[in-house]
Parts: C-alpha cells; sequence; structure tokens
C-alpha cells in the first residue's frame, strides 16, 4: 500500500500494551509493502483477516488478544486505521460503522 494513516496510533497502542510492539510492526511493514487491489489480495497476506463491507478488515494481533480494524481504499493504496483495543474493547464497537 502506498499509505497508511495513523501509525501514531499504533505507535501509542504499543506503548501502553508492550506486549504487542513486535506484532503491530511486522503488521505495519507487512501491509506498507502489500499490493492489494482487492479483498482477495488481503486474505492471500492475511489469511486469519476478516473482510466486512465497505473496505473495512479486522487483523487478529498477537494471536487474536488484540484486534486491528482498518479500512483500505484500494483504489487510492491507502489503509487508515480506525480502530486498535483489547477483545473485550473491541466487542463494544461496531467494526461495520466506526
Amino acid at each position: 500500500m502506498k499509505r497508511i494513516h495513523a501509525r501514531s496510533v499504533i505507535r501509542k497502542f504499543w506503548e501502553l500494551h508492550p506486549d504487542t510492539e513486535q506484532y503491530l510492526k511486522n503488521w505495519y511493514d507487512q501491509v506498507l509493502l502489500a499490493d492489494w487491489k482487492t479483498p482477495n489480495d488481503v486474505k492471500r497476506d492475511f489469511s486469519r483477516v476478516s473482510i466486512l463491507k465497505n473496505g473495512r478488515l479486522i487483523f487478529d494481533i498477537k494471536g487474536n488478544s488484540y484486534r486491528l480494524v482498518v479500512k483500505v481504499n484500494y483504489a487510492e493504496l491507502w489503509v487508515f486505521i480506525r480502530f486498535i483495543g483489547t477483545h473485550e474493547e473491541y466487542d463494544k464497537i461496531d467494526a461495520n460503522s466506526i
């Protein structure tokens, strides 16, 4: 992807949850190099990703201890981080509209 918006969000998150730092850095690096044109391309790179409507994706972080919700614009090649949190925090949001 060309651009990942709100990297500071994940950096702040790993400062609060140091056990996620390496997982989030790996995710970021992999996504930055990705060439996604469709949700199937994402599935190729992240087999456990959940694909929602409106370009939203849910990634499991650190063995599903945490959740990362992003919105992807495949045409413009950007990923926008919409949410990152614990599984418990994730259960309180609507990933389709956040």
